[in-house]
């Protein structure tokens, strides 16, 4: 109040003046000022000295250091020495707090600018694109078995489901089997042509019988991103319901009580279980509802 000025006089009010009028003494605003002052001379900080350069400066020279280095998945500590060979002088801590501020951690195996699922997996009809993927559950008398799963992407019906005490790439192909044999009326070559299947990467999909066997049937294979299993998100969101709804709720002697109780979950599932996308319908509702458009147009 003190600094400002009077519109009539074009002088500052004294301090005198200003201290009547908020009935405060004059000490106790020196008292006040003088505090702000230590305040910001003592404010409190970290420790020790500030370091070879400010934060943007060692930012930018951690940036060349990845830039100029032939590999990927190196850590802070790593870049910490690179920085200390070309005497920039710094703690390790201070890398590690830099590089995670700034997002440049690395990711040990992906390099930086490698892709990710950013796009959208729904189609706009049935048996354009279907998901396959597996989970694992014990079994009571026969240890753990696997579940392998195929699930359309537009009506996330669930068109194949099976179980296995192993969980190989011949066992993983069944699924996919019954949705050929139920939705494209049998099982020959190029008969499902115009197909593709989103997989992961595990070694059950990725090898030659499995590939080779989807190729004779016309499907194109469609694996998802390393890394990105939201890319299969369909068989993923299915393995959820069906977890929580029969795995993790009951329990199976043997394989094959498991796998009647599949099948009569997957038959369940397809005629009860009701999708918000779609205007809160089950999966065989909306497969007949494009069924009758595509016979009406």
């Amino acid at each position: 109040m003190s600094e400002r000025k009077s519109p009539s006089t074009g002088r500052r009010y004294s301090i005198q003046r200003v201290c009547a009028l908020w009935q405060i003494s004059r000490s106790t605003v020196h008292e006040q000022l003088r505090r702000q002052v230590l305040d910001i001379l003592y404010a409190p900080r970290k420790r020790g000295p500030v370091g070879a350069a400010t934060d943007e400066d060692l930012v930018d020279d951690i940036k060349k250091e990845i830039e100029a280095s032939p590999f990927h998945g190196e850590g802070y500590r790593k870049i910490w020495a690179k920085l200390r060979f070309n005497g920039v002088r710094t703690s390790r801590e201070r890398v590690r707090r830099l590089m995670r501020e700034n997002g440049l951690q690395a990711r040990p195996g992906r390099r930086q600018d490698s892709r990710i699922h950013d796009g959208t997996i729904i189609t706009d009809k049935p048996d354009q694109m279907w998901g396959t993927d597996l989970t694992q559950t014990r079994t009571v008398d026969e240890g753990v078995a696997s579940v392998f799963v195929t699930i359309d992407h537009c009506t996330c019906e669930c068109v194949g489901i099976h179980a296995a005490a192993s969980a190989n790439r011949f066992e993983a192909l069944e699924p996919v089997r019954q949705g050929v044999q139920e939705h494209f009326g049998g099982f020959e070559e190029g008969i499902a042509a115009g197909l593709s299947l989103r997989h992961d990467n595990g070694m059950q999909y990725v090898s030659n019988d499995f590939q080779n066997e989807i190729a004779f049937l016309g499907i194109q294979a469609s694996p998802s991103f390393v890394r990105a299993p939201e890319g299969n998100g369909c068989a993923e969101r299915f393995i959820r319901t069906l977890k929580e709804n029969l795995l993790w709720v009951r329990h199976f002697y043997n394989v094959e009580q498991l796998r009647f109780a599949l099948l009569e979950f997957r038959d369940q599932y397809n005629q009860l279980w009701i999708i918000q996308r779609h205007g809160y319908k089950t999966p065989a509702q909306v497969r007949a509802g494009t069924q009758a458009a595509r016979k009406a147009a």
